[in-house]
């Protein structure tokens, strides 16, 4: 990987995923922003073992929306236990009892 994705410039790390849902990808960090965009540019459809690469540039703010996505998921299961509520929460009616005004 080194020697393909160097050939672009100073290369920072490369992280390989390792997980059965990470096989298959790569992270590769330049030293320099516009190393990374000529990569990217002259990458992309590169054939390497008979496999064609899909070179993105890393999006983190997609990353951080699907974590507090996740978040939020967890937070509301873990009110719905606490409160017993089951299924689906915009289907169950609310009980209201109003406080008597003085």
């Amino acid at each position: 990987m080194y020697e393909i994705f160097g050939k672009f410039g100073a290369i920072r790390q490369i992280r390989v995923g390792s997980t059965n849902e990470t096989r298959g990808t790569a992270f590769v960090v330049y030293e320099d922003i516009y190393d990374a965009k000529n990569a990217c540019e002259h990458m992309s459809g590169f054939n390497v073992s008979n496999r064609y690469l899909v070179v993105l540039y890393y999006q983190a703010t997609k990353a951080y929306k699907r974590m507090d996505t996740e978040k939020a998921k967890e937070r509301l299961e873990e009110v719905k236990e606490r409160y017993g509520i089951g299924g689906d929460l915009t289907k169950q009616k609310m009980a209201y009892t109003p406080t008597p005004r003085r």
